[in-house]
């Protein structure tokens, strides 16, 4: 049986090694019948560009092994592949690694991914007899990262096309993956302006002034274009998330996450996948998140009964959506409340983004500009087709809804550990302090962003409120914070210890359908008896210990307080 390809963006590794391959190269028709000069595909991280971007790299490339699209259905356009099948000189680079502390770092990390694009070319074109002596150095100061100005860095796309040029008699394509995460992790850096201004410097000499083109492909997770990086190219084409055409080549379809699991026997999974991992719609096309899909299904061939896992955001930034979010408005709070309810919502959408309008931004246009985000990196996804810019969105799937209940909500919840309304709860919860606890609660809750009621279950709303406990719990630096720890003869809620002042709490959270606050804090309070929820934090020595019984309600809540008496152990 085939192995699973995680983590492997070699298109010819993938074939040569007779990995499990999802057939996307009909992409390359698609693509020389769009006749554009330059492409730009936008699309959530993890969605296959990489490997799309080396798919073509391994077609085009001149001298290519064209064994590798045997069986697959580019082999059956005969013409075309006899046309364009390794026949072009290829410049190939990510931009996904660059990285660094200071803008200097970026720059020195982009030039050695200029060199590592050459360095195949150095032999054939230190040997060409098309050259003659200076161009030959120049081909030996980019292969070997020797720069002698930032000029040189600039043009060093546009010069290796010419000499390509000189030696094939061919034009040249050119595919930049990722060409946005320069300009992203510049933007958390703060030389933002520095790196536009040498994007624009660098693509505008490759790609704009470059007579030496055949064609460009790019990709990215954002659409940047009003830092003037593309103005000027002649027929430029964006294929956004919205756009019918290659909509079903980044992602896999139902139809193939079916071949998949039917492959590896777990075709009994297939409602399990579709509620975690679909809900994706790039077009008109229904698009699950390929990453999930592949470490999913490998998980469940190891260990047929292992529970489905979230693994799209340990692979994807999000420091640009946690800051937007930290800073949002009552509004938005209202409208995420919508989407975690399971709702839709309908908002304008810009895909023209620049990072430095969403740093300045405020108002209405900083709402736009963050839904515009949300939808553009995957945490929001369209139910319908667009109505121009508005846009019907949903939360994609089950693993996304997890990640707003998990993540999204404590960005914003997060502000409300602090300030003189937490710290009087601190006092009155480390007091037994029913009522001041209570007080402090209603005053902090109003400003966070709960889980509404319409469509919501019941453990759901719970296990929100649990969250919102143990997050402003948490903020005190003084308490050891433990959630559904075995104690007695089951698992508690919450426990705090105040270790300093020996004093220690136990807390149950019960949802009070339809308001019945008075019967639901009962209820919790007697649960906490029954099942001798203090037990261990009298075995640990706490020598003052008090019950809290909670009953939430929408933004509301209910508390009441007994203590323990600890000579009963």
């Amino acid at each position: 049986m085939k192995q699973l390809p995680i983590g492997i963006e070699s298109f010819s590794e993938i074939i040569q090694k007779d990995y499990y391959y999802i057939d996307k190269t009909n992409m390359i028709k698609d693509l020389l019948n769009s006749k554009s000069k330059v492409t730009l595909f936008t699309r959530p991280r993890r969605f296959g560009k990489s490997l799309n971007m080396d798919m073509l790299k391994t077609f085009f490339k001149e001298g290519t092994d064209t064994s590798l699209f045997d069986g697959l259905s580019i082999s059956n356009e005969k013409e075309l592949c006899e046309k364009y099948q390794g026949k072009y000189p290829v410049i190939s680079l990510s931009l996904k690694d660059v990285g660094g502390m200071v803008f200097e770092d970026f720059i020195d990390g982009i030039k050695f991914i200029i060199s590592g694009s050459a360095y195949p070319y150095k032999r054939l074109l230190l040997q060409s007899s098309h050259l003659d002596e200076d161009d030959k150095e120049n081909a030996r100061c980019i292969a070997a990262n020797k720069f002698k100005s930032m000029a040189g860095v600039y043009s060093s796309l546009n010069l290796l096309s010419r000499l390509l040029y000189q030696h094939y008699g061919k034009k040249v394509i050119i595919i930049i993956d990722e060409y946005d995460v320069p300009l992203d992790k510049a933007y958390q850096s703060g030389f933002y302006d520095e790196m536009v201004k040498f994007i624009r410097l660098f693509f505008g000499s490759a790609l704009k002034t470059n007579e030496y083109l055949e064609f460009a492909v790019l990709t990215g997770c954002l659409r940047v274009s009003k830092e003037s990086i593309f103005t000027g190219l002649n027929n430029f084409e964006v294929m956004g998330i919205s756009d019918t055409r290659f909509s079903g080549y980044f992602g896999f379809t139902g139809g193939e996450v079916k071949e998949i699991l039917e492959y590896y026997g777990l075709e009994d999974k297939y409602t399990l996948f579709k509620e975690w991992y679909d809900g994706y719609r790039f077009g008109n096309t229904e698009i699950y998140c390929p990453w999930d899909v592949i470490n999913q299904c490998k998980l469940l061939c190891e260990d047929s009964r292992a529970p489905m896992q979230p693994y799209w955001i340990n692979s994807s930034g999000n420091d640009i959506v946690r800051d937007i979010l930290r800073g949002a408005s009552a509004n938005t709070r209202e409208q995420v409340e919508s989407l975690v309810s399971e709702e839709s919502i309908k908002r304008v959408i810009n895909t023209d983004l620049t990072y430095a309008d969403l740093k300045n931004a405020d108002g209405p246009k900083k709402e736009t500009y963050l839904w515009s985000i949300l939808y553009a990196t995957g945490y929001l996804t369209d139910s319908a087709r667009p109505e121009g810019k508005i846009h019907t969105l949903v939360i994609p799937n089950k693993e996304i809804l997890e990640i707003y209940k998990e993540q999204v909500l404590s960005w914003f919840n997060t502000k409300a550990g602090h300030g003189s309304q937490w710290e009087q709860l601190c006092s009155a919860v480390e007091n037994g302090d029913a009522e001041g606890t209570e007080k402090a609660l209603n005053n902090i809750m109003p400003k966070c962003i709960s889980i509404r009621d319409t469509y919501s279950r019941k453990d759901m709303k719970e296990n929100f409120y649990h969250g919102l406990l143990i997050g402003l719990m948490s903020c005190n630096e003084e308490w050891v914070v433990k959630s559904e720890q075995e104690s007695g003869e089951g698992y508690p809620d919450i426990l705090v210890k105040a270790v300093e002042k020996r004093a220690g709490c136990v807390f149950e959270i019960k949802y009070a359908e339809d308001g019945r606050f008075d019967e639901t804090c009962s209820k919790a309070m007697q649960q906490i008896k029954d099942k001798k929820y203090a037990d261990i934090l009298k075995q640990e020595g706490i020598e003052k210990i008090y019950l809290y019984g909670i009953a939430f309600y929408r933004k509301y809540c209910k508390v009441i307080c007994e203590q323990e008496n600890v000579n009963l152990v």
